[in-house]
């Protein structure tokens, strides 16, 4: 089965409407085809094995997707924020591939032995292109070439490129979306970046329901709310660190088209979705959480279940606004114990799951399962009695303080309710009593002091002594990815090399 499916289908479902742009001008299913094949054709004729894609997101990157599907190679998008050394080691890996890149970025692939064209030039060719009597796309029905190649963030380790096959991400459509759910007039609007496996996921899901998808190329509060008003949007993709600079815009926030909103890829401070939920009572709240690994999706916080914790008084209903919610159809989960045994309801332990849209699987390493087809994570979390999963962070964050295990996302949590905290985060640094010691880096709201004693105490106060930063110093900005996430082997090394200075 090939991702090509998906796109034969919109086109017999609904070949007229506009599934990717703006109202006026934007790209029909049927177009959508038609270019498909031409840049299929395109990819054929230069003999590529693969598409790398080095530019920001937009209409070029579905098309190229669908083109590089009808061609039997995958698409590879890159992180354009790479720094040049670990560029060109990745590109190293496509040596063949034909590139798709911004004007700052092309003769970084020329230098790399590719022929490439800008996203321009990309949907000029496969707009004008008569693809009559051309060669006709292979059948891909048995075909083993990977769908897509995603570079993981790297925010722990190098990058390892996770090969998600057509029917991973086949299986993770046809198990979330209904087939032309969506209304004619219906628009998604997308605001990652197209290496994140989120902008894949979203492009072919909203495809299939036949929503028209846009893609906010750079971020601001102010520029996503006049898109979202100028172009009636109804459902959106933000991750939390977009949500939280939305609901403190100035700007006017409302929105009386958005039905649905959802976020993920990172940790939701409670505070956000709080004065979101109260911000947009009309609109409904999803948690999504997953991995490039899983194709996207494989928990979900639905608007009812955000609705409920809200509302009530009941502490286990109201901490699951903390939660990413119960598992998608399809997919199996087990927590398990440092002895890979799997623990119940309320025990911590390492999140394993399996399923059809599980990739779990490396280039130049195979796949990462266990002998029953179970893929660890490498996440941490526990599941309630009434199965709302809980995230506690990565295994490689977790800090041993003179032998007790403690979630640097469990003090991150406490530390971000203080009212003039905007972002935190929290690392074990190596000390010789503890083991490690607990150090927090804390980004302060413009205009307002905080003391470090009065912090820590206000994390005693929730949390035990053992639990509270040993120290915290305040920095301008943490580092975080485009999607949000944080990297915190940054925030370690700048710790340390501080420390180090001083």
């Amino acid at each position: 089965m090939n991702l090509t499916l998906l796109l034969d289908m919109a086109i017999d479902g609904f070949a007229d409407r506009v599934v990717i742009g703006r109202r006026e001008g934007g790209i029909t299913a049927a177009r959508l085809g038609a270019m498909s094949e031409a840049g299929a054709a395109v990819i054929r004729e230069s003999e590529a094995d693969s598409v790398v894609y080095l530019a920001v997101n937009g209409p070029a990157f579905p098309v190229a997707m669908f083109a590089a599907a009808r061609a039997g190679v995958p698409l590879v998008p890159v992180n354009y924020r790479l720094g040049a050394e670990q560029l060109r080691s990745l590109l190293a890996n496509h040596p063949r591939a034909i590139g798709i890149a911004d004007e700052a970025q092309v003769s970084t692939l020329r230098d790399a032995g590719l022929t490439v064209l800008t996203p321009a030039q990309w949907l000029e060719r496969t707009a004008q292109r008569d693809t009559a009597g051309a060669e006709a796309a292979p059948d891909l029905g048995d075909v083993e070439t990977p769908a897509v190649v995603i570079y993981t963030s790297g925010t722990t380790s190098a990058p390892k490129g996770v090969l998600l096959r057509h029917e991973n991400l086949t299986s993770y459509v046809f198990g979330s979306v209904e087939f032309a759910a969506a209304e004619p007039t219906d628009a998604a609007l997308i605001s990652v970046p197209p290496y994140h496996i989120a902008a894949v996921a979203n492009a072919i899901t909203n495809l299939y329901a036949g929503r028209r998808t846009l893609v906010l190329e750079r971020f601001t509060p102010g520029e996503w709310l006049q898109l979202a008003r100028e172009e009636e949007i109804t459902n959106a993709l933000v991750v939390p660190t977009m949500l939280a600079r939305i609901v403190d815009a100035d700007e006017d926030k409302t929105l009386p088209s958005l039905r649905a909103l959802a976020y993920g890829g990172a940790p939701m401070p409670t505070a956000v979705i709080e004065r979101a939920l109260r911000m947009w009572p009309e609109v409904g709240f999803v948690n999504a959480y997953g991995l490039t690994e899983t194709s996207s999706t494989i928990a979900v916080l639905g608007p009812e279940d955000h609705r409920a914790a809200l509302s009530s008084d009941e502490p286990a209903v109201r901490a699951r606004l903390g939660s990413v919610g119960q598992v998608v159809p399809g997919i199996e989960l087990e927590i398990r114990d440092a002895n890979d045994a799997a623990v119940g309801p309320g025990i911590a332990g390492n999140i394993c799951v399996r399923g059809d849209q599980v990739s779990a699987e490396y280039a130049g390493i195979g796949r990462a399962v266990d002998d029953r087809g179970f893929f660890d994570t490498r996440d941490q979390g526990y599941v309630d009695e009434a199965g709302y999963l809980y995230i506690g962070g990565r295994i490689d964050d977790t800090i041993i303080r003179g032998a007790e295990n403690i979630a640097p996302a469990e003090i991150e949590d406490v530390i971000l309710r203080h009212p003039a905290v905007l972002d935190t985060a929290v690392v074990g640094v190596p000390d010789e009593e503890w083991g490690q010691r607990i150090e927090a880096v804390v980004v302060v709201r413009a205009g307002l002091e905080l003391d470090p004693e009065e912090l820590r105490d206000y994390v005693r106060a929730v949390l035990r002594g053992s639990k509270t930063p040993d120290r915290i110093v305040y920095w301008d900005e943490l580092p975080r990815t485009e999607t949000g996430k944080l990297v915190r082997r940054h925030v370690l090394e700048r710790i340390v090399t501080d420390d180090v200075a001083v």
